[in-house]
């Protein structure tokens, strides 16, 4: 490890006064949390959310042999807004929590088709000892469900139509629960744990009541997708990536649209169709992307039946993308953030799933090695390490990320990279392992070595 990357690995957050005072309170009141009849419930261990990053977390403290409870504001099987594209770097996370992948609506993909420049380019998921060599797709109708019924399985406790309003301090200020809403009444209810994991989505509504709001100093950005039948596209071995999108409305203009886009078959006669835009864009919250969708698709070709209204199978739906940390501090006052939380999505390719199921599982290992020491300082420190191991993890290459958005958000940079970088193979392929995060840590090829050396000497984010 470089100089650069052993700072960073070895600069812990400093604790604050709060924190002091928190760990303080926390020893001179811990007692017994009361029976389930006097509060919703006592666990070593509350997540909030049940998404990718929750049910990874809940995973695998439950297999550390801690009691888990897990609570989740809506109904299985839910939908959500997603791309339902997953790269090797997602199907390992996968593979670790014992998932099927073999089984019926899992459908594997062998990399990614870029076009671009006038040029249509496949490039196969790098060959590496690290990662599988196989992406997937999966709606995201039943994904949460799954992973969710692996945590439940490996014994956590999940609460579902349980919605958490606000957290529970101490006179210090430290968190000890969690307040909620339970079922359609509404029913007020408290559950208590000495460590709540926060894993409740884009929106952060648990980290927001503790005061930690996004930084605006970092990536941001909005998505919008929609489903289609689509009978000549829903088989494909690739995952499609447009890095141009035309206004298809006036073929006399050549058009040019902000953003990027994606079709990804879904191997049952449907497709996911959408496209995304960052905030690095001069478009970035001033135009209609519903609009832009469709003014797109409009100049897709007949036979996908992505240009006519009669095939979508369901409205068009958007969310945000929080990327490169743009939430933090990642561990305080006894709540540690994961996934879309905080602000963990990939600002290079807007994947988010591998990168929660990653934080989840960092968590958990750090939250059972915290709680089996006492209450107190010592526990604190150990959940310090945190923050700081995923700093030592992505913190680099985030930073990285962070300049890769602000450069492709200049139309002209765009166009420079698009016209000059597609012809050239080689170098795409090299771009596929930067933006994707697919290196072999040790024993790598020249590509992984430039990459893995570029985001441990470039500051942590």
């Amino acid at each position: 490890m470089t100089d650069a990357g052993s700072a960073r690995h070895e600069a812990a957050p400093a604790a604050t006064a709060a924190d002091a005072a928190a760990v303080t309170a926390t020893v001179a009141e811990e007692k017994p949390l009361g029976s389930a009849e006097e509060t919703g419930g006592s666990a070593d261990v509350i997540v909030v959310g049940a998404g990718p990053g929750g049910s990874a977390a809940a995973y695998y403290l439950a297999q550390h042999g801690l009691d888990v409870l897990q609570l989740e504001k809506s109904e299985f099987p839910r939908e959500k807004v997603c791309g339902d594209g997953m790269t090797p770097r997602s199907v390992k996370q996968l593979i670790k929590m014992g998932v099927d992948i073999d089984a019926p609506g899992w459908v594997r993909n062998r990399g990614l088709r870029v076009i671009g420049g006038g040029i249509k380019l496949q490039l196969d998921w790098p060959d590496l000892a690290s990662y599988p060599e196989f992406g997937l797709t999966r709606t995201r109708l039943d994904f949460d469900e799954i992973l969710s019924a692996r945590a439940v399985g490996a014994g956590v406790r999940l609460r579902t139509s349980t919605t958490v309003t606000g957290p529970i301090t101490n006179t210090a200020g430290r968190v000890v629960g969690v307040t909620a809403t339970v079922g359609k009444d509404k029913k007020p209810v408290e559950f208590r744990a000495p460590l709540v994991i926060a894993a409740d989505g884009v929106s952060g509504r648990f980290a927001l009541s503790l005061g930690i709001a996004k930084r605006d100093d970092r990536p941001i950005g909005v998505a919008v997708r929609r489903y289609y039948d689509s009978p000549s596209r829903t088989n494909d071995d690739y995952l499609e990536s447009w890095l141009e999108l035309r206004d298809g409305r006036d073929s006399s203009k050549d058009t040019l649209l902000p953003g990027y886009g994606w079709i990804f078959g879904l191997g049952d006669g449907r497709v996911n169709v959408g496209l995304g835009v960052l905030n690095s864009s001069a478009s970035f919250g001033q135009a209609n992307y519903r609009t832009m969708l469709t003014d797109w698709l409009a100049g897709t070709p007949d036979e996908w039946q992505l240009n006519d209204e009669q095939y979508a199978t369901g409205p068009v739906r958007g969310a945000a993308l929080p990327m490169g940390f743009n939430r933090v501090p990642h561990y305080t006052r006894g709540v540690m953030l994961i996934g879309d939380t905080a602000g963990m999505v990939n600002p290079f390719n807007g994947e988010g799933i591998a990168y929660a199921m990653e934080s989840g599982e960092l968590a958990a290992d750090v939250a059972a090695q915290a709680l089996s020491a006492r209450s107190g300082p010592a526990r604190e420190r150990m959940l310090r390490w945190y923050p700081r191991e995923l700093s030592h993890r992505y913190g680099g290459y985030y930073r990285l990320g962070g300049w890769f958005v602000k450069l492709i958000g200049n139309p002209d940079v765009m166009k420079l990279c698009t016209r000059h970088g597609m012809p050239h193979p080689m170098l795409m392929r090299f771009v596929l392992k930067l933006l994707a995060n697919l290196t072999d840590p040790r024993g790598g090829d020249a590509m992984d070595r430039i990459i893995n050396t570029l985001t441990r000497v470039a500051p942590a984010v």
